[in-house]
């Protein structure tokens, strides 16, 4: 008796309707080429979020809208913030808001953040009049959308002097940007912590590379301080908008630099970029690097002596790091990192959409 089969053609038509029906669908997951993956820490991340959350007290606003146009809106000076402060959580409530905020930094970008947090308290006794904002408990925390191992949300932990925006799409696409960090005073003057500069090599480096541009280098490196009320915000010309474009770069590109400069240029990046785990800052600094460290730029203004005001820039195909140390006798620094396209994770939810709206 002869066994009964079905036709090989048969089943290599299923096979091949059950491959492309998968490759579709895969497709509209795939982010795109240069996002930061890791659904590790997206899961590690949403369970330091709900924690926090759900050791909170009726009237304890912390949660908004993933959709909230709040979730834009970021600001680095002494202001009133939405969300939950430090100031009104027990210890127990506070310990877990520092931890979700660690769960995203680096160990020098953690003692980085928590040193500039401190000098909260060396202001309340310097300034003749204290502001109420310059404090090391008025930060907030801030969660827009639901934290979960899937879905898309972000948090915000922001104050005086910093400002960390993160965004999680899908459960596995990580933004960090924009990303603000900032101490007054630089180096602290007098005092037990005499000396304390909690932003060290983010000013020595920028000056080392400065200080070694030839006269002729400097003909294209060296640029105007801008002024600080009508051209900048904080010292910023690129402000706080939600948004920024890229613009022609200004200063000196690295294929103008010698192999030295552009070392002391990428170490000078790596150390904005490494305040961020280095599971994450790997993948950002390998998509700068395919961008081309030969086209990134290099701006600096003023002088090259501590105490002198300056400001530098840093531009590349993918980012932008201003720096600026020009108030209070050039003892305040403000430092940004910007992404042209993946600020507040906008790049990644655009991609998906454009995905999901395709037949």
């Amino acid at each position: 008796m002869k066994s009964k089969r079905r036709p090989t053609r048969f089943f290599l038509l299923l096979a091949a309707v059950g491959i492309m029906a998968l490759a579709a669908y895969a497709g509209r997951d795939q982010a795109p080429p240069d996002a930061m993956d890791s659904p590790a820490i997206a899961k590690e991340l949403a369970l330091a979020a709900q924690r926090f959350i759900d050791t909170l007290e009726p009237g304890m606003q912390a949660k908004y809208l993933f959709q909230d146009a709040e979730r834009g809106n970021f600001h680095f000076f002494p202001v009133s913030r939405r969300g939950v402060p430090l100031k009104q959580l027990k210890e127990g409530q506070r310990h877990l808001a520092l931890a979700l905020m660690s769960a995203t930094l680096s160990h020098v970008g953690n003692q980085k953040v928590l040193t500039i947090m401190s000098l909260g308290d060396y202001l309340k006794e310097a300034d003749k009049t204290p502001n109420v904002h310059r404090d090391s408990d008025q930060y907030h925390i801030t969660i827009f959308g639901t934290p979960s191992a899937n879905g898309s949300w972000s948090y915000r932990f922001e104050g005086f002097h910093l400002s960390l925006n993160v965004t999680i799409v899908r459960g596995r696409w990580i933004s960090v940007t924009p990303s603000f960090i900032g101490a007054i005073p630089a180096i602290v003057p007098d005092g037990p912590r005499k000396g304390l500069q909690a932003l060290e090599q983010e000013t020595e480096l920028g000056r080392a590379l400065a200080t070694s541009l030839t006269a002729e280098q400097r003909k294209v490196g060296f640029g105007k301080i801008p002024d600080f009320l009508t051209e900048t915000v904080g010292g910023f010309t690129t402000g706080n908008q939600r948004k920024i474009e890229r613009s022609k770069p200004r200063g000196l590109p690295g294929k103008d630099m010698t192999v030295e400069q552009r070392e002391i240029l990428m170490t000078l990046v790596r150390t904005h970029v490494g305040r961020i785990r280095k599971e994450l800052a790997d993948q950002d600094l390998a998509r700068i690097e395919r961008a081309g460290t030969t086209q990134i730029h290099f701006q600096w203004a003023g002088g090259l002596k501590t105490g002198e005001p300056h400001h530098y820039l840093i531009q590349g195909p993918t980012f932008l790091i201003e720096y600026d140390n020009t108030q209070d006798g050039a003892n305040h620094v403000h430092c940004i990192y910007r992404d042209f396209s993946n600020d507040f994770g906008d790049g990644l939810l655009e991609h998906f959409q454009k995905q999901h709206q395709k037949p």
